[in-house]
């Protein structure tokens, strides 16, 4: 196999050259880190209130972001609560919350089953905090072990982080900025790369975080139907509390940046409660936030699968600055002790002259009635069950991480003489280092596809001219 690099002319940094064919939307990378060791945060290293390290190296694929060439940024969500130790906080810690710099690198693999290998290495750690002061827990009744939910590195620091601990909240609806809880679950750089944006689970929040300091510089406020004004530590009294809003661990999951740099598209993880909940067959909200004004221009439905199960949205990910892929899956595979069958990535279009604006809708039904139209794009588990030398990894169903949340493009590659797109796809691992005895790391998975395939998917003489957009990075 002859392998050799060149010059990329599509805007992602360096084409990968590999004479292996491989056609249509393949798996031809995968690569994993440890996560058994800490992140580069050494000052938060000292024990949570569950015993497990403070700069633990896990749930990294809970937000993906591309940020150039083969760096990407990723979040992990509230941190370590996979372990019992207090039901008063659903078992959430002071975890504070933070963004990590990537180098997801991909080496051609002569002669290998995939024709590539990616070595993918740790770069920087940024904790992430506000200038003003927030609100934490002070320990609730009928819990001795709890103490203040404020980590003590708010002190030497001069600076008020947020953490991932469920009580960390304060008066008024679950959207109130001044909170402390946090739970990132997608993220995106800035058009200027200065900044990231990040959505999470407790508000729904989206928030934008100086990418150099990790101090909050925004804002951007969801309409109060998506909150819930009966705030509870403990997710499911939440969620029995609140018949409007967002249901409880399940808020803003994905968030996507239109490829100009001037929206985000956000989509929830599950149907709000007036909308029918959290059940099989759900439909839940997409937004469109203008960047400079802070507005919701647009609401749009999308149906999950109906088939007589629960699938929730865990991210989206732009094409252009209407279409859209969406991550769809169950929540079975390694670190469920299931085998996963349900994890598929979707093309959605949200042109505004033929997808329906919801803003003014309620209830399943009539969401449903508007959804827009979806179109399959990749079957994850059906790609990576794939033998090794059949374009797979030959894994179990039960190899398959559950949370595979993280999405992102990449850089350029040219297979067998024609260049191709890279679709990247992360696992978050729930802080988990090993489940059941298995090593349960944190692991990525690369897709390439050309725009003919993402004009196949649509089949339609509408996309026929359809091509991916990268997002365009002023230079620094």
């Amino acid at each position: 196999m002859n392998l050799k690099r060149a010059t990329c002319v599509f805007g992602f940094g360096l084409l990968l050259f590999a004479t292996k064919s491989y056609a249509g939307q393949s798996l031809i990378a995968a690569g994993a880190l440890d996560a058994s060791a800490g992140d580069l945060a050494t000052k938060t290293s000292k024990a949570l209130e569950n015993g497990a390290a403070g700069n633990l190296f896990g749930g990294i694929g809970s937000g993906l972001g591309h940020a150039g060439g083969d760096k990407f940024i990723a979040v992990p969500d509230r941190g370590p609560n996979a372990v019992e130790y207090n039901d008063c906080v659903d078992q959430t810690t002071s975890y504070i919350n933070r963004f990590h710099i990537l180098r997801l690198r991909m080496v051609p693999n002569a002669g290998a089953s995939l024709p590539y290998v990616l070595k993918p290495s740790l770069d920087q750690t940024t904790l992430m905090s506000s200038a003003t002061p927030l609100t934490y827990g002070d320990g609730l009744a009928g819990c001795p072990t709890l103490s203040s939910g404020a980590p003590k590195l708010n002190t030497s620091s001069h600076t008020y982080y947020f953490t991932g601990r469920s009580d960390n909240f304060g008066t008024g609806l679950s959207t109130n900025p001044t909170n402390a809880r946090f739970d990132p679950e997608s993220v995106r750089l800035s058009r200027d790369t200065k900044s990231i944006f990040v959505s999470d689970e407790y508000g729904p929040y989206i928030y934008r975080f100086d990418r150099a300091s990790g101090l909050r510089t925004g804002v951007f406020t969801l309409p109060d139907k998506f909150a819930v004004d009966h705030l509870d530590a403990v997710g499911q009294t939440e969620i029995d509390n609140n018949t409007i809003g967002r249901v409880a661990n399940k808020g803003m999951e994905g968030l996507a940046i239109t490829p100009d740099g001037s929206t985000l598209v956000g989509i929830m993880q599950s149907a709000l409660a007036q909308d029918g909940g959290d059940l099989a067959g759900q439909v839940v909200r997409i937004v469109t936030i203008d960047i400079e004004s802070g507005a919701v221009t647009h609401e749009y439905a999308y149906q999950t699968t109906v088939d007589g199960k629960k699938y929730t949205v865990s991210d989206i990910v732009a094409v252009t600055d209407h279409v859209f892929l969406v991550d769809e899956r169950d929540g079975r595979g390694l670190g469920d002790s299931s085998d996963a069958r349900f994890k598929k990535l979707f093309l959605i279009d949200l042109d505004p002259a033929t997808a329906t604006d919801v803003s003014n809708m309620s209830g399943h039904d009539d969401l449903a009635a508007n959804a827009v139209a979806k179109h399959l794009f990749v079957d994850v588990v059906a790609e990576l069950t794939k033998p090794l030398g059949s374009g797979g990894l030959g894994l179990t169903q039960f190899q398959i991480p559950a949370k595979l949340e993280g999405i992102a493009f990449g850089e350029d590659v040219v297979v067998d003489g024609a260049t191709k797109h890279t679709l990247f796809a992360a696992n978050d691992n729930d802080f988990l280092p090993t489940f059941n005895g298995q090593s349960n790391p944190n692991q990525f998975f690369v897709f390439a596809f050309g725009d003919g395939d993402l004009q196949a998917a649509f089949g339609d003489q509408a996309h026929a001219g359809l091509t991916l957009e990268p997002q365009v990075f002023e230079k620094k």
